[in-house]
């Protein structure tokens, strides 16, 4: 090859509401968002693949990763409504140090889970714990704890 991927600068997601989506993350995660960024024209419309495309996009810093807000003013876009086994579907998921104490501080917020945290018993991951959860889009989040030594 002629070049090297040197690591993943960002994940990309779109919200309906910004602002909303910030006042979510923030305080279920503690997540401080980045300064707001406006984007239209045809270099961002041929970018991008939307006709009249005219967004706003923001990034949250998540360790060494960005989580990209983008949230398009026009067109108006469909609401979320992919399940997990469609192609294209996908999600982002927080490691965190405490499994049960993480599910149950975001459930007392309002946090809405798909089920109970669940263990993995066997392979290379035994002793991970893993839970699933919607943002106020549908989105679908993970949290996920390494086995403690």
């Amino acid at each position: 090859m002629t070049f090297t991927v040197d690591g993943v600068h960002h994940v990309g997601i779109t919200v309906r509401d910004m602002k909303r989506s910030f006042e979510w993350y923030s305080r279920m995660f503690g997540f401080e968002p980045g300064p707001v960024n406006h984007g239209s024209g045809p270099d961002l419309e041929r970018g991008v693949q939307v006709d009249g495309a005219d967004l706003s996009f923001s990034m949250i810093r998540v360790g060494n990763v960005n989580i990209e807000f983008l949230e398009y003013h026009h067109p108006e876009g469909k609401d979320w409504d992919r399940a997990n086994g469609d192609v294209g579907s996908s999600h982002i998921c927080f490691v965190v140090d405490d499994m049960q104490s993480a599910y149950d501080d975001l459930i007392d917020k309002g946090a809405v889970f798909n089920g109970p945290p669940v263990t993995l018993t066997d392979g290379d991951l035994a002793g991970s714990q893993w839970a699933y959860l919607r943002d106020p889009d549908g989105i679908q989040l993970e949290i996920w704890q390494y086995p403690k030594p």
